[in-house]
């Protein structure tokens, strides 16, 4: 019996729909990329992005490096990485050194910091500061930009009130009642605070004032030799953000390859942990980086004598790459 015949037409509509078979592993370019924290459910998007395959599907597989912010700064400055996640005061402070360093996703559209207090403080609203003694990690980076912005929306000097470095011990220091508030990450510490019966009130900076927060970093060699680079890393790390968004539970068990300790005890503290992640996240263009996020940035800095004149902000960040 004869086999019958195929029109070439379907023969090519049929090769046409097969589907693409996923780049080999040996095939992907390597990103190292580094993180400026521990391992974190804050992280989601970029573990999703990871696990469904969404870099492998740009040619890229990423390496998490869980380096200090700075760090990453510095090496994608050097132009010896090409990509970090950083904060927006950190790209400006790279740029005053000479350190050509571009935002190019603006992952976290509000400013996480905030001011803590204990429920039964007084302190309710920011001029409730005045004259208080506060904790705070240390007399820097985005605790204290968010401490600097705070005061300054208020219209309070930044010695209204009494800073007091504590390093990364907020929570305890509160408790312990060794300080009267803290600068802490308002999607962190007033979650376990209130996991351990220790209710707090909770100023967030985001109500106060518009800053350019967590995103990720390029430099500008990067932009200029392989921008097709940018774009693809961009356009996973959106995927991996908007798939956390629609479906924040399967995004928690996808944590859970990369993070230790997020069952048992703590699995509901750290779902809540990313629960109120989420809604430092959300946009109508996700990745979008405000202009008005970056002269309030600019400004805070200069006032805090952090920056030492005004900078050109078109060369610190763009929205050319987010989809």
């Amino acid at each position: 019996m004869k086999r019958p015949l195929i029109p070439a037409f379907l023969m090519v509509l049929a090769t046409a729909c097969t589907p693409e078979a996923p780049p080999s592993p040996a095939a992907l370019q390597t990103i190292r990329l580094p993180m400026g924290y521990l391992p974190s459910v804050q992280y989601a998007p970029f573990y999703v992005a990871e696990a469904r395959g969404y870099f492998a599907e740009e040619g890229l597989a990423l390496e998490f490096d869980y380096a200090f912010e700075t760090d990453g700064v510095k090496l994608v400055g050097a132009n010896d990485l090409p990509f970090s996640l950083a904060s927006g005061e950190q790209v400006l402070l790279a740029r005053q050194q000479d350190l050509p360093v571009v935002y190019v996703l603006g992952w976290w559209q509000d400013y996480p910091v905030a001011i803590a207090a204990s429920a039964s403080s007084g302190i309710d609203d920011p001029a409730d500061l005045a004259g208080r003694t506060i904790g705070i990690p240390l007399l820097g980076g985005a605790s204290y930009i968010g401490y600097a912005a705070m005061m300054s929306a208020n219209g309070l000097p930044l010695d209204a009130a009494t800073l007091q470095v504590i390093g990364f011990t907020q929570a305890e220091a509160l408790q312990a009642g060794q300080i009267e508030a803290a600068v802490v990450y308002a999607n962190n510490e007033p979650i376990v605070l209130a996991s351990q019966g220790f209710p707090v009130n909770v100023l967030r900076v985001a109500d106060y004032v518009t800053l350019a927060s967590n995103g990720i970093i390029t430099n500008e060699a990067t932009l200029r030799d392989d921008p097709e680079l940018v774009r693809r890393m961009v356009r996973a790390a959106v995927r991996g953000l908007q798939d956390t968004l629609d479906d924040p539970d399967a995004a928690f068990e996808i944590c859970k390859r990369f993070v230790e300790g997020l069952s048992g005890e703590t699995e509901a503290v750290q779902r809540s942990v990313l629960s109120e992640s989420l809604l430092f996240w959300k946009a109508d263009r996700l990745g979008y980086s405000q202009p008005a996020a970056w002269e309030n940035m600019q400004r805070v800095m200069i006032e805090a004598g952090l920056l030492a004149d005004s900078q050109d902000l078109a060369q610190a960040y763009t929205n050319e790459f987010v989809p």
